[in-house]
């Protein structure tokens, strides 16, 4: 569901509908505006109420979505321990920015346009979802930090946030838990490689974008073919996607060891961030 403005302007029809005007004509030619005016009026809030303030106290991880000024897309996955998407109010929350490939794409987006939409998934305990859409401003830590002197400090281990990203919330509405997968915590003390800069705990060349642009370059170079995976020791550098069936039981055994030390543990899990 979109933002209850359009192009940047607040809506002034009489319904005020929640939603965006693509949805609506949908809903007209689909026929399903009751539906969608039941769901409106029974789970779309302009703020947080208590208990989803509360639900997002507890969450670990959210997807941010933005997009440009033109209307480019992009997803992006933020991740901390329970709290780094801070609750500032019933019309508001932050979350700090760290460093990261430099790239910046979801902060230039909101640069250019600050609509931005977070989808919060518990796929723990309730499964169950929570969708924050609304405004966002990027503000430095310690003008944030003036305004909410109880903002935490320590939102990752050994991390420090220079920025922090404020939504003023729009929309707040439920994510059915409908089809959302049980996923298992890992276990306590998992050791995890915050702040990293190794190439290979990042995950390295996994989908082999680095091989094939060097290939790129070589051919642009030389102006000649070269062939896209050669043979020889620059190739095994290359990392490799798992075989499907290795993959899965590399699973199967992570899974099991995750029980084995959560019944170790009293039953007990760490998060999933250790």
């Amino acid at each position: 569901m979109g933002s209850s403005r359009t192009g940047g302007t607040t809506r002034t029809d009489a319904e005020r509908r929640p939603g965006s005007d693509g949805e609506h004509a949908l809903q007209r030619r689909l026929g399903t505006e009751e539906r969608a005016d039941r769901f409106y009026d029974e789970q779309v809030l302009d703020h947080l109420n208590e208990r989803m303030r509360d639900f997002v106290a507890r969450q670990e991880m959210f997807f941010l979505a933005t997009a440009d000024r033109h209307g480019a897309c992009d997803n992006s996955f933020r991740a901390g321990p329970p709290g780094f998407l801070h609750v500032l109010g019933p019309k508001a929350v932050a979350y700090p920015e760290y460093r990261g490939n430099g790239v910046h794409a979801s902060l230039g987006n909101i640069t250019e346009n600050p609509w931005a939409g977070l989808l919060l998934m518990d796929f723990d305990r309730a499964r169950i979802g929570l969708h924050i859409n609304g405004r966002a401003a990027i503000v430095p830590d310690a003008e944030l930090r003036a305004a909410h002197p109880g903002l935490p400090r320590d939102t990752a281990p050994g991390r420090a946030a220079g920025l922090w990203v404020r939504i003023e919330v729009e929309e707040a509405y439920i994510h059915c838990a409908k089809h959302i997968p049980r996923l298992v915590k890992a276990a306590r003390g998992t050791a995890r490689d915050w702040g990293t800069d190794d190439h290979k705990r990042k995950g390295g060349d996994f989908f082999g974008a680095a091989r094939e642009a060097q290939v790129r370059r070589t051919r642009e170079l030389h102006g000649r073919s070269v062939p896209a995976a050669a043979p020889g020791a620059a190739q095994e550098r290359a990392p490799r996607p798992p075989d499907a069936e290795a993959w899965r039981e590399e699973a199967r055994r992570a899974l099991e060891l995750a029980r084995r030390r959560g019944a170790g543990a009293g039953g007990s899990s760490g998060g999933w961030f250790g």
